[in-house]
């Protein structure tokens, strides 16, 4: 994890204050981590650019753990992208009954524009749709592990004062 105070005290993110000062941001706890990862994976599907910041600016509004969401957006990156987006717009015609027309996607502002009257609609509402879904599944999925491990670790953590897994 970076140093919170070196992240502090950089002078783009100076202004934040007290909102850069909430212990979520920096630590590893169940909560803050399947809330950024979750997050991260939400941002992941949003079709615009830097979305690291906005990642980061939604983390430190909810107080979820900073670095992990912002890490976490890369999964979205320019070999993925291409795949995600044009699930978005499959699902997106599915779940809209839209009639599907020739997809193309390229990396840039002014397609997305362009694109946003054609074929719009449905790529924007599977993107929503694939978010919501990934980000909630995400959310479980790494709750549900955090919860087993502390379990495990107790149970181990009994056993072992019983006098070993002998039993």
């Amino acid at each position: 994890m970076p140093d919170p105070e070196v992240i502090r005290q950089h002078k783009s993110l100076r202004h934040l204050g007290p909102w850069m000062q909430r212990p979520n941001l920096w630590h590893l706890n169940r909560r803050s981590a399947s809330g950024a990862l979750a997050l991260g994976v939400l941002i992941a599907w949003v079709p615009i650019p830097f979305q690291m910041v906005v990642a980061a600016l939604v983390a430190i509004t909810v107080g979820v753990n900073l670095p992990l969401a912002v890490a976490t957006v890369w999964v979205s990156n320019p070999i993925t992208m291409p795949i995600m987006f044009y699930a978005a717009y499959l699902t997106g015609t599915w779940a809209l009954d839209w009639e599907r027309t020739g997809f193309h996607f390229e990396l840039s502002w002014h397609w997305l524009m362009e694109s946003l009257n054609s074929f719009g609609p449905p790529f924007l509402f599977g993107c929503a749709l694939l978010g919501l879904a990934s980000a909630g599944f995400t959310y479980l999925v790494i709750n549900s592990l955090w919860r087993y491990s502390i379990l495990f670790s107790w149970r181990k953590r009994r056993d072992l004062r019983r006098g070993g897994f002998d039993q």
